[in-house]
């Protein structure tokens, strides 16, 4: 069984090992077809790549993937693999029907393990959800999608929670397939579970900083409680950005033999937040706490301050991106598994922007917009 659990889904998901240095295309080759054999006229992976090379090319929906695929010429059909008919060879491109049906079925556990990054080596990963809010329909609620995120905002892969459950049910799952050896996994309250910290440390051989707050009523306190004045660990960070004035006070304590009932803990960390709003002068307060496996000598306060902001990254460089960017709330995609797949086609859009040097998806779009039916394909490693 495929182990995207949300909906049902008969093809079982490809093995990792051994992918990393495939193209995307080879990558793809992987992916099963989830078709009847009759009837069948359209290559499977040359859909995908005209799926995912249209919304490198800023298409945002199932028809501005059909337009973009019927105005190809030949020479991109002929770099993307379509069809072939005649004795001279004509390519022929997908209508948007069977672009639709094919994203429909595709398995989504496979294709965001395969056109995601590579984990591997990576200093850290931030796991976190966010609603498709477009999705809802009737009764159904909108699709909710879990993803991990490097450091350095590659978005590794995702999956949909199932309806009627929460992020934690799927939390193991989404990480099960990677090598997070030496990795420091970040998450917000949600995730600070007890079985997930034994699962990173025991099973994954990876590193843990995660956030406390009040779901976690009886630790919370005992953070709280700490002597968190006399800590001379402190680490203090100040910026100006966004229309504000940011300072960050971290202070970090070692909490082995306090009694702390958390697996595998070691430091606490305590985070002040000061932000001054420079149009109006409002100045706000928060504080936040985490609690995470990693020794002294292996983070500094300096390092697990940087180390709980890339966990807010994952806001700003993927789920804030593909809402701006891609409209992606706004979109009436909810058949199948077309929501979770087509935020999977986002997620390599941004990669691969990112991986060719683009700061600004927006801008990196409107770049490949002015040569759609080339500079697209020339990101995606199409030959």
């Amino acid at each position: 069984m495929c182990r995207q659990s949300a909906t049902v889904c008969l093809i079982k998901s490809p093995a990792l090992d051994g992918v990393a240095g495939l193209s995307l295309v080879e990558r793809l080759r992987l992916l099963p077809d989830p078709r009847r054999r009759r009837g069948v006229r359209h290559p499977f992976v040359a859909v995908l790549l005209v799926a995912a090379s249209a919304v490198v090319a800023g298409a945002r929906s199932y028809a501005a993937i059909g337009q973009w695929s019927a105005s190809a010429p030949q020479h991109a059909l002929t770099r993307l693999g379509a069809r072939m008919v005649g004795a001279f060879g004509v390519r022929v491109a997908p209508s948007a029907a069977t672009i639709r049906r094919v994203v429909n079925l595709a398995c989504p556990g496979g294709l965001a393990d395969l056109t995601g990054a590579d984990p591997a080596g990576s200093d850290s990963i931030a796991v976190d959800g966010k609603a498709a809010r477009g999705s809802r329909h009737g009764t159904s609620p909108a699709a909710h999608l879990l993803a991990a995120m490097t450091g350095d905002g590659r978005t590794v892969t995702q999956l949909r929670v199932p309806d009627k459950t929460n992020e934690i049910t799927c939390f193991a799952a989404l990480l099960e397939p990677y090598d997070l050896t030496g990795v420091t996994v970040t998450a917000d309250a949600l995730h600070t579970q007890r079985a997930h910290a034994r699962f990173l440390v025991e099973e994954k051989k990876a590193h843990y900083l995660l956030v406390v707050k009040a779901n976690q009523p009886g630790l919370h306190q005992q953070l709280r409680s700490l002597p968190w004045k006399d800590v001379t660990a402190r680490r203090y960070d100040r910026e100006t950005g966004h229309g504000r004035k940011e300072t960050r006070v971290t202070r970090a304590l070692t909490v082995t033999g306090l009694g702390l009932d958390f697996p595998h803990a070691v430091q606490a960390a305590r985070i002040l937040r000061h932000r001054t709003d420079l149009k109006t002068g409002t100045v706000s307060r928060q504080t936040i706490y985490a609690i995470t496996d990693l020794t002294s000598q292996q983070a500094s306060p300096q390092r697990l301050g940087r180390l709980a902001r890339s966990q807010w990254t994952i806001e700003n460089r993927l789920h804030f991106v593909r809402d701006t960017t891609f409209a992606e709330d706004a979109s009436k995609i909810r058949t199948g598994h077309g929501p979770e797949n087509m935020a999977t086609l986002r997620n390599l859009a941004i990669n691969t922007l990112r991986q060719h040097g683009h700061r600004n998806i927006a801008a990196g779009l409107r770049r490949a917009s002015y040569e759609p039916f080339s500079r697209p394909l020339d990101l995606l490693g199409i030959a």
